[in-house]
């Protein structure tokens, strides 16, 4: 008789809120889950996460962070540590700093998208509670690849963003509150993959490979521009280069050549970040030429030029206007909607849990 797969792999993204849900959830699987569970809550990159701790606690299965090319195992939960994308080959994990994604390291596509291309329809995606859009275009790639996608209601969820765009950009499986969700992973682990599954699409899986191989450091991948969408005429807030605009399904996604990704809203967000971050410089350039000008004032008054002095005195002044008056809209926070500023209040939830 053939044999026949089940869905042996779970991956599970999360962020403001996720902490609480995170540990809601595993409570809820049993010793002999039969499946692996990877994590990927966005945290700050400079905070030690403790949350395998925490939900080795809550629940009866081991979580832990993993090594790069440990093996994967049934009943054992796999969490990204802080500032490491988390990725999954066949039968192993990977842990590597690769280009941030939605202003994230770890982020939740880049562990989706590696989980669709290595396990297929074996593998099965579940977005919980989380500002943003994160999670919609790796359950897209899940999808494509003849997974199975899971959505927490947005009703249920701390912050309803992630669950949310994944419900409007694309048609889940299922979409339980937090409460139901181990009855249904207990169910969907132990279910067979259909006979028949969803056959991906060649150029969908081309794409995969590249944009994991990216992640990866892959020599075949990198130094190459994505290989759908078109130049775009904005520039990647964290390394300069151009950015290559597709629409999946209804998604702007906005990739560069290094493989740093943004949704549209994450760009929103990144831009702001670094709008703030060139501010702040014009600020501390402006500053320092007034200081400057000062000191050549007090040099010029000591050598008895007077009218130099009065000169670069005249010229402080006028820097000093420029810098308040940016140093002013820097901090009137009128530059950055609420809505940008929502991932960084993800980034503490951790933090403020543990």
């Amino acid at each position: 008789m053939a044999r026949r797969d089940k869905h042996d792999l779970i991956v599970i993204g999360a962020s403001m809120g996720g902490v609480e849900a995170l540990m809601a959830l595993v409570e809820q699987l049993p010793r002999d889950f039969p499946a692996a569970v990877c994590i990927v809550l966005h945290i700050s990159a400079g905070h030690r996460s403790v949350l395998p701790d925490l939900l080795s606690r809550a629940g009866s299965l081991p979580a832990v962070h993993p090594r790069d090319g440990e093996r994967l195992t049934s009943g054992r939960i796999y969490v990204a540590p802080n500032d490491r994308h988390l990725l999954v080959e066949e039968g192993l994990v990977r842990v590597v700093k690769g280009p941030r994604e939605n202003n994230h390291r770890p982020a939740v596509d880049p562990l989706f998208r590696s989980a669709a291309l290595a396990y297929g329809p074996r593998v099965v995606g579940v977005v919980l509670t989380g500002a943003m859009d994160c999670g919609t275009a790796g359950l897209l790639a899940i999808q494509m690849q003849g997974g199975l996608t899971v959505v927490q209601d947005p009703k249920d969820a701390y912050c309803p963003d992630m669950p949310r765009s994944a419900l409007e950009h694309l048609k889940v499986d299922h979409c339980v509150p937090l409460a139901g969700m181990g009855a249904l992973l207990r169910r969907l682990a132990r279910s067979l993959v259909p006979k028949v599954a969803k056959v991906p699409k060649a150029r969908s899986s081309l794409d995969l490979k590249r944009e994991v191989g990216k992640l990866k450091g892959d020599p075949k991948a990198v130094n190459t521009p994505p290989a759908e969408g078109h130049p775009s005429h904005f520039s990647c807030p964290d390394c300069g280069g151009v950015l290559f605009e597709q629409d999946e399904q209804g998604q702007l996604r906005f990739g560069c050549r290094v493989g740093h990704a943004f949704t549209d809203k994450a760009l929103v967000s990144g831009q702001h970040r670094a709008l703030d971050g060139a501010l702040w410089a014009a600020v501390r350039s402006l500053e320092e030429n007034a200081a400057l000008a000062r000191r050549m004032a007090r040099h010029a008054r000591d050598r008895n030029h007077a009218h130099s002095a009065l000169r670069y005195e005249a010229r402080a002044r006028e820097v000093e206007h420029q810098a308040l008056l940016i140093r002013q809209v820097v901090m009137s926070g009128s530059l950055l909607p609420q809505e940008a500023s929502l991932p960084a209040a993800a980034d503490s939830q951790e933090q403020q849990s543990n």
